[in-house]
């Protein structure tokens, strides 16, 4: 077997075009070795008379491209640089309405002469390659090459991620059927080998019907590490919408006898008497019907663990806090109230608050995590076992004659990690605490008992983002070995592992109805990934750097990611359309926050300041227009969302949270050295 591809790889690459001949010289050593189903296969691709495959696509079967291997070239090296120089040229004297999406094949082209020369030992002509085309190239394309450019041997290019990115996936460019035409046919006269044979191996056209995109609607999906997104990525259907709420309204009058006691709210038991004897009554609140969504997904498409009393108390205490928000926008605007970290510059790494703004926890770089009471209650521990040994279990109450009362405190510490804790996540209920490190391990702990329950292993590398589901029994994890994975509380192991991206899986967040999770990765992708399957579901390019936040809107058709590239965007998950472009900060954007209303967005980051958006007017404006579902429709871009631009004094931001009324919560550091 390995004759017949050294064979065929002499004869491929050595010759400036495969004609039929070489392909029936190809055939008969193939059948020599009883190969099956390469005839087929190989007849397949001879129909590359003009150069490129007739579907408008170079995408060649696997087993074609384990004969036809690249970077094996040994062609003259002399003929790279001016193969692309006509390639350049040929770009540039095209109409502008292809000059574009014709420009798109110059950089993947240009990394992948570069990785030829190298492998084949012409170090020289390849960083003469890169020093003369490399500074050409997109600015957001221009710290890849940085790294690229450091490959200058065969063995670099083993283990180092970009190179291992390009040579064993095909740079994906959307193209239209007129500029795909042109290409081929350019490509047909000129018959470069090199050119050719790179184009075929290395490059996918996603062809499409209708006009040539312009330069700014380009620029709009472009930037990622593999290309664009193929439209076939976004196909499949999404269930975005929020289901119905469970029907909670016998709970409700209790609720309303506890709040109007008063002197007997301080008394756990007499409460819990009241709770047990009055009868339910019609509450108004309560009785408006919620039309179901047709987006949702069915109830019984993710298990969902059954509510207990006390979560089902809990959210009737959430319904009547939101019936007293403030609905937010242009003529209401919001009000922050920021925390600052004193005394913390460069030790804190992580901030979250639970959902009823109650608690705060951070993560620092020492390994350990801390929580702070936000409200009068403090943090109390369980009585001591002996004590413990009186209470009566089948007591209504049993949660609170558990507690110790004069054990209160402020804030409590928890140690048990081994390196820099980066996430951190309260359960729906906070009663678990979940935290990520360095170490590699997900650690849970008991909110009540004060320490570490169970110790998850299953990443290899650093974990860098962790996440409680809103029904709190899944978790998921993003990490540096490329993986995000879900987990659930009561599984020592992980349930899904969401594999596909090029690089470091930085951020991580559970859609609101908990069927779907969004990654955000250093190869600059957005990915949504179905829960019930482990599929990719949507796929979307666009970020010009690592992606560090992701926000969904409170409807769920919405997805805003924001990162190192300064800037926040929108993207419409019932199409994977990238559909709003938020420039202003002038520093890596951190953390992104919807109001509980769904009117407003809020950005932070490391410039020291918070911004708000008026995501209303996005979302008419969108709605206003016909989607183009051939390619990405214009982009919403300008100043016109902004709404406020509040400013820190030195203190970067690195979370924000909206209570149930819509008072935003904000987590600075304050750096010092910062002017």
């Amino acid at each position: 077997m390995s004759n017949a591809q050294q064979s065929v790889t002499q004869q491929s690459t050595g010759a400036e075009e495969i004609n039929k001949a070489q392909l029936a010289a190809v055939l008969q050593i193939l059948k020599k070795y009883n190969l099956k189903n390469t005839e087929e296969l190989l007849k397949k691709e001879a129909n590359i008379s003009d150069g490129i495959g007739t579907q408008g696509t170079l995408q060649k079967d696997s087993n074609v491209n384990s004969v036809l291997t690249g970077y094996k070239s040994d062609g003259d090296p002399e003929t790279y640089a001016n193969s692309y120089r006509e390639l350049k040229f040929f770009v540039e004297d095209s109409l502008d309405i292809y000059k574009h999406e014709l420009g798109m094949i110059l950089y993947p082209v240009l990394v992948h002469m570069y990785l030829e020369l190298v492998y084949n030992g012409h170090s020289e002509k390849a960083v003469a390659l890169m020093n003369s085309f490399g500074p050409e190239q997109d600015t957001y394309y221009q710290e890849d090459l940085k790294k690229l450019a450091m490959v200058t041997k065969r063995e670099h290019m083993s283990g180092n991620e970009l190179a291992d990115t390009f040579k064993s996936n095909q740079f994906i460019i959307r193209m239209s059927r007129d500029t795909l035409s042109l290409l081929k046919r350019h490509l047909n006269d000129k018959k470069a080998s090199v050119l050719l044979n790179i184009i075929q191996e290395h490059l996918y056209f996603d062809m499409y019907e209708g006009v040539a995109r312009n330069k700014s609607q380009i620029d709009a999906t472009s930037g990622a590490v593999g290309g664009e997104a193929k439209r076939q990525d976004n196909k499949a259907k999404v269930y975005y919408g929020i289901p119905k709420a469970p029907d909670i309204q016998t709970l409700a009058a209790p609720v309303e006898e506890e709040e109007g006691e008063g002197g007997e709210q301080d008394n756990p038991e007499k409460k819990y008497m009241i709770l047990k004897k009055k009868k339910a009554k019609k509450d108004p609140l309560f009785s408006k019907k919620t039309k179901s969504d047709p987006n949702a997904p069915p109830p019984d498409r993710i298990p969902a663990p059954d509510l207990k009393d006390n979560d089902k108390l809990e959210k009737v205490k959430a319904i009547r806090e939101a019936s007293r928000r403030v609905t937010l926008g242009q003529e209401t605007q919001l009000s922050v109230c920021c925390y600052t970290l004193l005394n913390s510059n460069n030790t804190v790494c992580c901030a979250e608050i639970t959902e009823d703004s109650s608690m705060l926890a951070v993560g620092f770089n020492d390994c350990i995590v801390k929580v702070w009471s936000l409200v009068p209650q403090k943090l109390k521990a369980l009585k001591s076992a002996q004590q413990l040994q009186d209470v009566n279990i089948d007591a209504e109450d049993l949660m609170v004659r558990i507690m110790n009362e004069r054990s209160g405190e402020v804030s409590r510490t928890l140690t048990g990690h081994s390196g820099p804790v980066y996430s951190v996540s309260f359960s729906p209920d906070r009663t678990l605490l979940l935290s990520c490190s360095e170490d590699s391990t997900i650690r849970m702990w008991s909110l009540q008992m004060w320490t570490c329950l169970v110790v998850y292993k299953g990443h290899l590398f650093p974990v860098w983002d962790v996440k409680f589901s809103p029904l709190g029994y899944y978790f998921a994890t993003a990490s540096h070995d490329r993986t995000a994975r879900l987990w659930a509380t009561d599984h020592y192991s992980p349930l899904r592992l969401f594999a596909g991206h090029f690089s470091d899986v930085d951020c991580i967040q559970f859609h609101p109805n908990s069927n779907y999770v969004a990654t955000g990765s250093s190869d600059r992708r957005v990915c949504l990934w179905d829960c019930t399957t482990g599929n990719h579901v949507r796929l979307m390019t666009g970020h010009k750097a690592p992606i560090h936040s992701l926000a969904f809107s409170t409807c769920g058709r919405f997805l805003s990611s924001s990162g190192a590239d300064c800037r926040v965007l929108i993207w419409d998950l019932s199409h994977g359309h990238l559909v709003a472009e938020l420039t202003g900060h002038e520093k890596p954007v951190h953390t992104l926050a919807f109001s509980r209303c769904g009117n407003i967005l809020c950005s932070g980051g490391l410039d020291c300041s918070l911004k708000v958006w008026d995501f209303s007017k996005i979302t008419e404006d969108i709605s206003s227009e016909e989607v183009n579902v051939s390619h990405n429709p214009d982009v919403k871009t300008g100043d016109q969302y902004l709404l406020r631009d509040f400013a820190t004094k030195s203190s970067p931001l690195i979370h924000l949270h909206f209570t149930r009324r819509n008072l935003l919560l904000a987590v600075a550091t304050f750096d010092g050295s910062n002017p």
